[in-house]
């Protein structure tokens, strides 16, 4: 399919670099280095082998959430998305930006989100799960009252939230003793931001802000393949849930799923039947995954060239509002 659009494509800047030693393969990490600093050649000549028109790029995880020290974060967004819109002026037609966010202080988060949405064009925002914060040594989600303004100015804007996974902190980690290979996209990037979307679902954000938009990877992570369970247990037992709604409810009205490193039929099949082609978008992960094995699978997925279409381009354009036709 010629035209799609991808949604969870990752850059870096200096001071987003992370240690990337667990990658054992020779080579492997130099060259997920060398993918994450460049934008205008490696990218863009995958974009064209592979019928990508339009990728979304994002500061890659944890980016701004794994600064502790607020001006620090503020600086690091500050830098990356003024280095994402130098890149998204040059070639608009092949670029769009999320926003990276120091959601270390709420009130900084919604100032830079209104300086990327109006004064830059961006088209939403990532946050990679909870984050860093000075003083609170196990991290901060965003489903406290304290985030409540944050989340009114996105539906105020009108521009969806990616939630992107991260690691839990080490502190919360003891599952994974001596079990390294379940960190990270195997296993532990699903858990934790599963739970961190679902205390967004059961948090009431939703409620008091229903035109709140949410964004999941990885076509879910693990719950929509949990929904029926999650409610059945839920009405059974609720313990003072303060959400108005069920998870299904908030599944089909306020999140969005996206493809980005799941490459297969059965679970996009099952995601589809459970929120709806019209909430699932296509995405590779680059550069953590690959372009070549993304397009094989979705150009190639049993899939209606209706919802083909759907999936790989008019979602992303109705959700994100961009300015291409739906053909």
């Amino acid at each position: 399919m010629q035209g799609k659009i991808a949604l969870e494509e990752h850059f870096a800047v200096e001071g987003s670099f992370y240690n990337m030693d667990h990658y054992s393969a020779p080579g492997l990490a130099e060259d997920l280095a060398r993918r994450l600093g460049d934008i205008e050649d490696l990218r863009l000549a995958e974009m064209d082998r592979y019928g990508i028109e339009l990728a979304v790029q994002s500061l890659n995880s944890p980016g701004v959430q794994g600064v502790s020290n607020i001006d620090q974060a503020i600086d690091l967004a500050v830098r990356s998305n003024d280095a994402l819109a130098e890149q998204v002026e040059k070639r608009p037609g092949r670029f769009a930006g999320l926003a990276a966010l120091p959601m270390q202080n709420p009130d900084q988060a919604i100032k830079e989100l209104y300086r990327c949405i109006v004064d830059l064009g961006f088209k939403g925002a990532m946050v990679n799960g909870f984050t860093a914060k000075d003083g609170e040594p196990d991290g901060v989600y965003f489903d406290s009252e304290d985030y409540f303004p944050f989340w009114e100015a996105s539906e105020k804007l009108d521009v969806p939230i990616y939630m992107h996974p991260r690691n839990p902190l080490p502190q919360h980690s003891r599952a994974y003793e001596d079990n390294p290979w379940l960190k990270g996209s195997p296993w532990a990037f699903a858990a934790e931001t599963s739970i961190h979307a679902l205390r967004l679902m059961t948090s009431g954000v939703f409620d008091a802000f229903p035109r709140v938009q949410l964004i999941i990877g990885h076509l879910g992570e693990h719950i929509p393949y949990d929904i029926w369970r999650i409610d059945h247990r839920l009405k059974k037992s609720p313990q003072g849930i303060p959400a108005k709604k069920s998870i299904r409810q908030y599944m089909t009205e306020n999140v969005h799923l996206t493809t980005a490193g799941k490459f297969y039929d059965p679970a996009l099949h099952f995601a589809i039947g459970e929120v709806g082609v019209e909430r699932i978008m296509f995405s590779a992960d680059y550069p953590y995954e690959t372009i070549s094995d993304a397009v094989n699978w979705f150009d190639n997925a049993d899939l209606s060239e209706e919802d083909r279409l759907k999936i790989g381009r008019t979602n992303a354009i109705e959700l994100l509002k961009l300015n291409l036709k739906s053909t």
